[in-house]
């Protein structure tokens, strides 16, 4: 006995169903008619060459690769032009300021060792060579260096961190001023880009130390300032800043809001009998020297400094959970064992 197929009727379509069907096939026609009209339009220019296109090369012809603008070679003439330099001036008067005093409270002392600089005819540009434990330290230097050379105040930046892609660098170079210098070894290029800076006015923001701490304790200092302050003769000012790393130091997910200080010492100027290795090194001292004023008193690091026995800003020799626990009780004696959130007292039960 032959088996029958039931045909079952095809649910019929609802007057909504039948309505978005129809709007997107109007939808996909009116776009297939763009896509044609655009491939009418262009046609005529498939057929012609350079200059309306890139130009081709015969075959067997290695093109050699076009120079890079990322990284070091990033050009940021345009941040200092008149109109990034007032767009700047709002930035870091309003939103940076306002950041660096919620999150860092700096309290600045040392400006009085500046006077005799800021009291010339002329006040030279100078190189300020703070110690480096946190991104923040960039915007508490902008807020804490004083006139006039606030308002000409270049940074000296990371380029494989800060100029690594064009927005970035852009960003960077708007908000800081910053130009991009290679941590390691500074090229020929940067070096005479930033003799240029110097000698039309420019003063800078110049981290010895090439990079943030990663354990919280400072690094010995690479030779950068000291041979840009012996080729032009500008004025090192060297500066330390305590509680930045306890605040945003590196690793850290997220800023803790604590207190900061900002300690800045007397100009150092290149002798002529001086080398950069010992420049360096009488450089790093000074920052030294300031560090231990910091959590102590001016007297008593001069006194340490005199008999060249200063706490060294890269720590203790030994390693492992010693060396943490240095850091600690290290933190306790300065601005970063002062975080507000801290501020709580036991009720006094009597």
């Amino acid at each position: 006995m032959a088996r029958t197929k039931l045909k079952l009727p095809k649910p019929a379509r609802t007057p909504d169903k039948l309505s978005t069907v129809a709007q997107l096939r109007k939808v996909a026609r009116i776009g297939d008619a763009i896509g044609s009209a655009t491939q009418a339009l262009l046609k005529p220019t498939r057929s012609l060459g350079f200059p309306y296109r890139k130009p081709t090369a015969p075959k067997g012809v290695e093109v050699p690769a076009e120079p890079s603008k990322l990284g070091a070679d990033f050009d940021t003439d345009f941040a200092r032009k008149a109109p990034a330099k007032a767009l700047r001036k709002i930035v870091t008067q309003g939103p940076v300021r306002a950041l660096v005093r919620a999150l860092a409270d700096p309290e600045v002392v040392g400006l009085d060792r500046l006077a005799d600089l800021e009291r010339m005819d002329d006040p030279p540009a100078v190189i300020f060579a703070p110690n480096h434990h946190s991104h923040l330290d960039t915007g508490v230097m902008i807020v804490a260096v004083p006139e006039p050379w606030k308002s000409k105040l270049v940074v000296a930046a990371a380029a494989d961190y800060f100029f690594d892609s064009r927005v970035k660098g852009t960003i960077a170079a708007l908000a800081l001023n910053a130009f991009p210098i290679d941590r390691e070894v500074t090229g020929r290029k940067s070096s005479d880009e930033l003799r240029r800076l110097l000698d039309t006015g420019w003063s800078l923001v110049i981290y010895p130390e090439g990079g943030r701490s990663p354990d919280g304790w400072g690094q010995d200092f690479k030779g950068g300032a000291a041979y840009l302050s012996n080729r032009t003769g500008a004025p090192i000012v060297p500066v330390f800043i305590d509680g930045t790393g306890s605040i945003f130091g590196k690793g850290m997910n997220k800023p803790k809001a604590g207190k900061s200080k900002v300690v800045f010492g007397a100009p150092l100027w290149p002798s002529d009998d001086e080398n950069t290795r010992r420049y360096n090194a009488r450089i790093e001292a000074a920052v030294t020297a300031l560090g231990d004023e910091a959590l102590t008193d001016f007297w008593t690091s001069r006194r340490r400094a005199a008999a060249g026995t200063n706490p060294k800003l890269t720590g203790p020799e030994y390693n492992g959970w010693r060396r943490q626990w240095a850091l600690a009780e290290h933190r306790r004696l300065g601005k970063a064992g002062q975080r507000r959130r801290q501020k709580r007292r036991w009720p006094d039960l009597g």
